[in-house]
C-alpha cells in the first residue's frame, strides 16, 4: 500500500500546477486592473516563466508526513513581508492529491 502514496516530486508538480492556475485565473486579472494593460498582457507569461522558481519555493516550504496509506503535505507560502502568506494542506493517496485546506494567513 505504501506504493500508492504519491512521492514528493509528484506533489510538487501538482502544487505548481494548482498555484500557477490560481495565479493566472485569480491574481493576474486583479493585478492588471491596478497596474494597467501591460501587466494584463504579460501576467500569464510571467507566471509561466517563473514556474521553476515557484517549484523551488514550494519544495523549500513543504513538509511531508508519510503515513501508511497516505501522505500529508503542508506548504506555507510567503513572499516577503509585503504580502500575506498562504497555508495549504494536501493529502496524497492512490497516486492522486486532494487539497483540503487553503488559508490566507
Amino acid at each position: 500500500m505504501v506504493l500508492t502514496n504519491p512521492g514528493r516530486e509528484a506533489y510538487e508538480s501538482y502544487a505548481v500546477e494548482q498555484l500557477t492556475s490560481y495565479l493566472k485565473e485569480s491574481v493576474c486579472p486583479e493585478a492588471s486592473q491596478e497596474l494597467g494593460e501591460f501587466l494584463q498582457r504579460q501576467c500569464s507569461t510571467l507566471v509561466d516563466v517563473g514556474r521553476p522558481q515557484i517549484q523551488q519555493i514550494i519544495s523549500e516550504t513543504t513538509e511531508r508526513q508519510n503515513l501508511i496509506f497516505f501522505s500529508i503535505y503542508r506548504t506555507n507560502l510567503s513572499v516577503g513581508s509585503f504580502s500575506r502568506g498562504y497555508k495549504f494542506e494536501t493529502v496524497g493517496a492512490f497516486q492522486t492529491f486532494f487539497t483540503y485546506e487553503a488559508q490566507q494567513q
